[in-house]
């Protein structure tokens, strides 16, 4: 059999603070009830002040390590997908593999926004596939709480902080990553973004004025663009894999908005028994959101051995990408 890349060990870390909608009632003009119905969400964990990127994911890499049964020292690449990394540079995963250890390790960071984790992965899984690494740390992690104007009610109320990690490794059995689908459309940049702080618009008195290094989102539009982009994204998944949807064990979404996701189960006829759902106490952990809820399906015992599961997300660039798993 062709080499594959299989995870073999999952892990996650939340801050310990939580802001819940009513907290966000006291701070802009917004209600428990109005959040909940848009989009699903109750709570956010919040990074505490000098907690950053690099902690939550040496945290959540110990756990998926842990999992794996695997040392630092064994790992041969550390991807970190994130938006929010500690600084422009060095990168957060040379930061985060010399906390661990993984002294033999070569590391970079990767940013597709929201979709980073699956991007991430189909990084990882071509390097397995081509026999260039056996041993993968890839990790999603973002501390969006920083990039938040918490006067805007239009994205204060969407963000939370968080990690997940996966490790990967090369085998020959029937299990492992199928395919990975990773696609993006420029034009369409600006539906979220964070205008400040690059090259374009570097760090000034006048742009921290402007407010521009926080998040930005034009919501309707990208809620309108996400429905539909997602519904082919899992169908053309399927056709390539030529599965049905029946056969899917578990859908793991982006943890971005529960109408989001209830359109795109009813598309494939799921039940949301087959679907995972976190960000009722998480909110949008941006790339972190899929590893987090695949990590507690694990944990929670609900994937069994060649099993399908299905990833997909949707995001700033605009970004979107889906992968099949066989468990």
């Amino acid at each position: 059999m062709p080499l594959r890349s299989k995870i073999i060990g999952t892990g996650s870390y939340l801050p310990e603070k939580i802001i819940d909608n009513v907290d966000l009632e006291r701070k802009v003009d917004t209600s428990d009830e109005w959040i909940t119905e848009r989009t699903g969400i109750k709570q956010r964990r919040v990074v505490r002040d000098g907690e950053t990127s690099s902690d939550l994911c040496l945290e959540a890499s110990k756990r998926a390590l842990l999992a794996a049964g695997m040392e630092a020292k064994d790992v041969e690449l550390v991807i970190v997908a994130t938006m929010s990394g500690d600084m422009p540079m060095p990168s957060t995963a040379s930061i985060l593999q010399n906390r661990l250890g993984a002294t033999h390790a070569g590391a970079f960071d990767l940013n597709a926004a929201c979709s980073g984790f699956i991007y991430g992965l189909s990084v990882a899984d071509n390097f397995i596939k081509g026999g260039t690494f056996s041993n993968i740390l890839l990790v999603g992690a973002e501390v969006n709480s920083r990039f938040l104007d918490w006067s805007d009610r239009k994205t204060c109320v969407l963000f939370g902080d968080g990690a997940g990690a996966v490790v990967l490794k090369s085998t020959r059995g029937r299990s492992g990553i199928l395919s990975t689908h990773i696609y993006s459309d420029g034009r369409l940049w600006d539906y979220i973004c964070v205008p400040g702080g690059g090259a374009s618009h570097p760090p000034t008195m006048e742009t921290v004025k402007k407010g521009m290094h926080f998040i930005k989102m034009r919501g309707h539009e990208t809620f309108k663009v996400a429905v539909k982009t997602l519904e082919k994204l899992v169908v053309d998944t399927l056709k390539a894999n030529k599965i049905k949807p029946s056969d899917l064990a578990m859908l793991i979404p982006h943890q971005a908005n529960l109408r989001i996701i209830t359109a795109t189960a009813r598309r494939l006829n799921l039940p949301m028994e087959k679907v995972a759902v976190n960000l009722d106490k998480y909110g949008n952990t941006s790339s972190a959101s899929i590893p987090i809820a695949l990590d507690e399906v694990v944990r929670e015992g609900r994937l069994k051995k060649n099993e399908y599961v299905m990833l997909e997300a949707f995001g700033g660039g605009l970004t979107w990408a889906s992968a099949m798993i066989r468990w």
